[in-house]
């Protein structure tokens, strides 16, 4: 037996980081591929079953994993992202709730034939559109900010909130049909809510005093923080169960807000992130492969299908719509936003505890909870997994133009650079902090941004979502360092390159030091004071469509040096000092070359 939940893990983490792998070299939601592959190895096949193999162990840890992704969820969480959108954010995470919470008992109860006491509990639930589902698909769609910081706020603020509902549903059930209980037995749950968000603020005010004053070393802070946030869940969950994502929510929200006052934070959310996203694709395979092939079975019945159905097409639309009237939204983004509201892992875990809990309350109905809950998220994972991207560039709200690139430092090289690419289309804007230098940038209709790219204010202040590239093209080494440092986690690695400011004497991009690690650009000859010399005389920067495919960089059909290929689909990639990319026949070839 300990052997089989040992590799009962295994087999689940490396599928789940599999799976997220797989999914991003398809472009696949990855949601939707852990799903496959948890359905797959559990009821599908029968290879494992997590449930049983971790035996006691099983809740505790889907908990504990989910109490970690809601706290890493909460501390993204900035006032300044809902800037002009804060009255649809509040009503769509009130009024809009309370309209889905209506709309889905209803739904449950007429059309999925639960009885009107569990259909009530269970709506509560449905409300939930977490982090875990929501995030893994903003990531991949490049929705714009407005739209993103709603769908993203509603996500992590109602998650915690379903289940609070559902328990309050049945707490007022057991005043309504039991005769021993009256309206004061509400006032423990009242008191366990209130003592959650008390013991989640005094967590994230302890943390954030520690380490603005310095109080554990820097290699601890990861490790204290991971352990508070378990010490915190676990602590309102003794006093009620299902407070405790509750109190872990509150805790990062008030770290958030102290985030911006304590830089040392910025490697905790890092390390928190990675933990999270390790998590994320862990317990959705283990929750899909935990369910039984008679749950499987249960959900292509009409009720339930019927249900999700009404879900998808009515609940959600007529909640948004009705919820943000009068408000900043668009009619565009109330249509994406009434369609987008995936299902997750709460809905799954919680729901397993309320089935078991009405059934042995007597309610036989319950039974079909966890079907019901399965059909919901593996349908609407699906739905609005392979719909969003479509769907935003159909309401332009998200970004349809080829790979935008981001340069940091003006000069005369960075700016001939920029406006070749965009002679190709591709969106390109120049951040600098000096408006000298910009002036001349602005007047050939390349985006600016004049400030501090390493400002944290300055992620509010421009739209990113064009660019997935970025260049930092500056004279001084260290600040080139430190920006793709700050930036490889939102570029990623290969996304991300720096220009050499002195001559680079290494045989190859491994020996070059762990601080200048982003690829170097074009060659070890081509350094910043090198470029711009030849700007600045006689050179400029031209291209050429190849008409062949090239095999090696001797073979190329003009006289200078290569610096990037546009691929035929509009992606551009750069020559390094590690690698030249291929060269394809019809690709173009960006060179600087004499005039």
């Amino acid at each position: 037996m300990q052997e089989l939940g040992l590799i009962s893990i295994v087999v689940v983490i490396a599928l789940g980081i599999f799976s997220q792998w797989l999914a991003w070299r398809i472009q696949w939601p990855s949601i939707v591929i852990m799903s496959i592959a948890g359905l797959l190895i559990g009821p599908v096949f029968g290879f494992i079953n997590p449930e049983q193999a971790l035996g006691d162990l099983y809740s505790p840890i889907v908990s504990l994993a989910v109490a970690v992704i809601l706290f890493e969820g909460s501390t993204t969480l900035d006032i300044r992202e809902v800037k002009g959108i804060s009255k649809s954010v509040f009503r769509v995470v009130t009024f809009g709730a309370f309209l889905a919470w209506i709309g889905g008992s209803f739904a449950a109860h007429f059309i999925a034939g639960l009885s009107l006491e569990v259909a009530f509990i269970i709506g509560g639930l449905f409300v939930v559109t977490g982090p875990t589902v929501i995030i893994p698909l903003l990531r991949q769609s490049k929705l714009k900010p407005r739209t993103a910081a709603v769908l993203k706020w509603e996500g992590i603020i109602v998650d915690p909130a379903g289940p609070l509902l559902a328990l309050f549903a049945y707490e007022v059930i057991k005043v309504i049909v039991d005769d021993s209980q009256n309206i004061g037995s509400l006032g423990p749950f009242f008191f366990a809510a209130f003592l959650a968000v008390v013991i989640g603020y005094l967590f994230g005010v302890i943390l954030s005093f520690m380490a603005s004053r310095g109080l554990f070393p820097e290699y601890l802070k990861s490790p204290i923080t991971l352990s508070l946030v378990f010490i915190c869940f676990g602590i309102s969950e003794v006093i009620m169960h299902e407070t405790g994502m509750l109190a872990v929510t509150v805790m990062g929200l008030t770290l958030a807000r102290t985030k911006k006052y304590i830089s040392s934070l910025g490697n905790i959310s890092h390390f928190i992130e990675n933990i999270s996203v390790l998590l994320t694709s862990t317990i959705f395979i283990l929750l899909t492969a935990s369910l039984t092939r008679e749950t499987i079975g249960e959900v292509f019945t009409l009720p339930i299908l019927g249900f999700v159905l009404v879900m998808l097409f009515i609940v959600r639309p007529l909640s948004i719509w009705i919820s943000t009237i009068g408000t900043e939204l668009t009619v565009a983004e109330k249509t994406l936003i009434g369609w987008i509201a995936p299902r997750g892992i709460v809905a799954l875990t919680v729901s397993g505890y309320f089935a078991s809990t009405l059934i042995n309350d007597g309610y036989e109905g319950a039974s079909i909870l966890t079907a019901l809950t399965f059909a919901l998220v593996f349908i609407t994972v699906c739905a609005h997994g392979f719909t969003l991207g479509p769907l935003a560039k159909k309401l332009q709200l998200a970004s349809s133009e080829p790979p935008g690139v981001l340069i940091v430092g003006a000069s005369s090289f960075s700016i001939a650079f920029a406006e070749k690419l965009k002679e190709f289309g591709n969106p390109v804007m120049i951040s600098d902090s000096s408006s000298g230098r910009l002036s001349r940038i602005e007047q050939n209709g390349i985006a600016i941004f004049q400030g501090e790219i390493l400002d944290e204010h300055s992620q509010f202040e421009v739209d990113m979502t064009p660019y997935e590239i970025i260049l930092v093209m500056t004279e001084d080494s260290t600040y080139n360092a430190l920006v793709t440092q700050s930036y490889i986690p939102e570029f990623g690695y290969n996304n991300t390159f720096a220009i050499p400011t002195e001559r680079m004497e290494y045989k190859d991009d491994a020996q070059i030091p762990i601080a200048l690690k982003a690829h170097m650009l074009f060659g070890k000859e081509h350094v910043f004071k090198e470029l711009n010399r030849k700007i600045n005389t006689n050179y400029h920067i031209d291209s050429v469509t190849l008409t062949e495919k090239i095999e090696k960089k001797e073979d190329l059909p003009v006289d200078g040096y290569p610096l990037c290929i546009r691929k035929k689909n509009g992606t551009i990639e750069f020559i390094t000092l590690r690698k030249t990319p291929a060269m394809d026949k019809e690709d173009q070839l960006v060179y600087l070359t004499k005039k």
